[in-house]
């Protein structure tokens, strides 16, 4: 952009036009400058502005020229096709081109601002000990370690080191507007930079923050919206009156409808609607969507919150310093409560009030219901319902990230090292409290569970069921390229066996071991920076498949008892078996739940002016379907056939090379 001073007659051409300046040599414009597009206009300071040509498109169809009109500009840069109007205060601002700013009462950068980089929130725990830092490219990784290893406190000053690094990089005393940003109608905006595209309408305030709007991912703030100390990353909508203090937004992430947060983080594909939340870590796909919903000094992630979920953490005397942390894949029922702080495992499911502490952790897809008082686990039973079945395969589908660039890393397996591992932990255990306990005994008494005896042999078959299904899967995804045994051994097994316990790190799936490794290099300083770091976390991240296989040999050596070079034909041939009838059963037990959404109770309330079964039965399928022709139905029958032709298949070629 050429620019050059303003000339006699073009000044007296503005003052004619309403214009006023502290300075008017303090104002440079774009060589081919036209008067005609800067009207009521009061500039103090230095100003640039760039050509002023086009069209701008208003609500209601209208169009008007690019230009500046009736507004206030202080040390403000106006790039090429843009227009501003009705703009009470614009100050401290460098304007990208094609932006348009309509009806706004303040937009200004007052002194040295990081807008949003360095903001340190409350999450996990009110007593403020887990504090986390935030910036503009946080991911739920590095938040996951900032919050949950404060003792280690020489990798944790060294992280806390490189983030603060950061962020001084970002501090100006000047704001910015990305290009094709269109910001209208709104309130008081105050040391918030917005990236491209940015979209801002009837917003109430925004203050000390970052908007991470990009071309490919643009976010969309809307009806009085008041944020304060925020970063909002790319492809985000936050609108409906929501009301943000101190609080981390990621990608993709929609927030809405009166919803209430202070002091939390929201990684990718969040919902929070309605309800209210406080010093929460809300990993990836944690939803809320209801009203009377409070969540409060937890860890969640891929979770579910019922309406009227409350956890409480007021039974304390030396301050708020409870925490409760529910695993990848939990959901509360409606109007459950739990004392913090208490630990609920990997895809489970809680109902009922729980007025006593409990750690449920070691029993991963449990029931946790809440009988006379008691907390009771059932483990294992969450395995067979239609909704884990659906989770497991919508999150993946439902990924709303467009942004080329994807901070939060996510494994999306149902079945992982981190979900198996605690099956496998969880089946021993099981077995172990049969094994002692008498027969006399209803209950066993767990890290405050209520354990029915008679289910523990069942609920430890159950879970075996489950690891059968994934060493097998494991294995099929590998032999069926393979075309001998030798081959298959050759490519298959050609690896050192690892069954090490894995950590699920706010969606990322990753062996205790490397993550001890990649700490220790942090802590020894070997990345210069949070760029770097997030870099080696993705190269993790990429290798997840080959340690994924690593962790399944040294699983499958475990369960025969051998050398992973002494694993055959039988071996290999059992797995196959043992996968093809774990996994139809799997699949029946699932069928079979979902049966009962057609059952004579699902057709209560159906055919509402009739008593004839049939009619009810008419109105019920006219809006239902039935369960012969239900999609989901048809897709695990089809599923048990396929695997059955699969196993057959290669039992076959195993047969077949033996023989040979």
């Amino acid at each position: 952009m050429t620019l050059r001073k303003l000339t006699e007659n073009e000044v007296k051409i503005l003052k004619s036009q309403g214009c006023t300046a502290a300075d008017w040599n303090a104002i440079s414009v774009e060589a081919q400058f036209r008067t005609e597009t800067v009207r009521n206009v009061n500039f103090y300071g230095n100003i640039s502005i760039g050509k002023l040509s086009g069209k701008k498109a208003l609500r209601g169809g209208s169009e008007i020229e690019c230009g500046i009109y009736n507004s206030h500009l202080s040390h403000c840069k106006v790039g090429d096709n843009c227009l501003i109007i009705n703009v009470a205060n614009l100050a401290n601002y460098d304007i990208s081109d094609d932006t348009v700013i309509e009806n706004c009462n303040s937009i200004v950068t007052e002194g040295f601002s990081g807008f949003g980089n360095g903001v340190e929130l409350d999450v996990l725990n009110e007593g403020g000990a887990r504090t986390l830092p935030i910036f503009d490219c946080l991911s739920a990784q590095l938040a996951y370690l900032l919050v949950n290893y404060r003792h280690d406190q020489k990798f944790i000053e060294r992280l806390l080191a490189m983030i603060a690094e950061y962020c001084a990089a970002k501090k100006s005393r000047r704001g910015f507007i990305g290009a094709g940003s269109v910001i209208r109608h709104s309130g008081i905006i105050r040391n918030v930079r917005f990236g491209e595209n940015s979209l801002i309408e009837n917003v109430t305030r925004l203050e000390e923050g970052t908007v991470g709007s990009n071309r490919e991912a643009p976010v969309y703030i809307g009806d009085a919206v008041i944020a304060k100390e925020f970063i909002i990353q790319s492809g985000t909508k936050i609108d409906g009156g929501a009301l943000l203090d101190r609080c981390f937004v990621g990608q993709s992430v929609k927030i809405g409808k009166q919803y209430s947060a202070e002091n939390s983080a929201f990684f990718c594909n969040c919902e929070g609607f309605h309800g209210e939340a406080c010093s929460i870590f809300a990993g990836p796909y944690s939803v809320t969507h209801h009203k009377s919903t409070l969540l409060i000094a937890g860890l969640f992630s891929f979770y579910n919150a019922g309406s009227g979920t409350n956890q409480s953490n007021h039974m304390y005397k030396l301050g708020p310093v409870h925490q409760g942390i529910l695993e990848r894949g939990s959901k509360t029922g409606s109007f459950s409560y739990m004392l913090w702080p208490s630990r609920v495992g990997a895809f489970s499911v809680v109902t009922g009030k729980h007025t006593a502490n409990f750690d449920a952790s070691d029993f991963p897809f449990s029931y946790i219901t809440e009988e006379n008082g008691k907390t009771q686990l059932t483990p294992a039973m969450n395995l067979f319902t239609v909704g884990t079945r659906r989770d497991s395969a919508k999150w993946l589908a439902r990924d709303r990230r467009n942004d080329p660039v994807k901070y939060d890393l996510i494994h999306f397996d149902l079945f992982n090292p981190y979900t198996v591992g605690k099956m496998v932990r969880a089946k021993a255990l099981l077995e172990e409290l049969s094994e002692n306990t008498s027969k006399e005994q209803e209950f066993i008494h767990h890290k405050g569970c209520y354990i029915k005896r008679l289910l523990l042999r069942t609920c430890a078959k159950y879970y075996d069921i489950a690891i059968k299904i994934y060493i097998g899967n494991e294995l099929i995804r590998r032999v069926r390229s393979a075309g001998s045994v030798a081959e298959l051994k050759s490519q298959i097994f050609e690896v050192n066996p690892e069954f090490g316990k894995w950590i699920d790190l706010a969606g990322m799936l990753i062996e205790k071991s490397t993550l001890s490794d990649l700490i220790d290099r942090v802590t020894d300083q070997q990345f210069d920076s949070v760029e770097s770091l997030t870099g080696s976390l993705r190269n993790i991240y990429d290798n997840y498949a080959n340690q994924n296989w690593k962790w399944t040999c040294g699983l499958i050596t475990q369960r025969f008892g051998k050398d992973i070079s002494e694993i055959g034909n039988a071996e290999i041939g059992r797995i196959i078996s043992d996968w093809e009838s774990a996994g139809i059963k799997f699949n029946n037990m699932i069928l079979k739940d979902a049966a009962k959404e057609f059952d004579q109770n699902a057709r209560i309330a159906y055919g509402i002016d009739c008593e004839d079964e049939d009619t009810i039965l008419a109105d019920f399928t006219a809006v239902r379907g039935n369960y012969e022709s239900n999609s989901f139905v048809k897709e695990l029958q089809l599923e048990n056939e396929s695997i059955a032709i699969t196993a057959r298949e290669l039992l076959s070629k195993f047969e077949i090379t033996n023989s040979g």
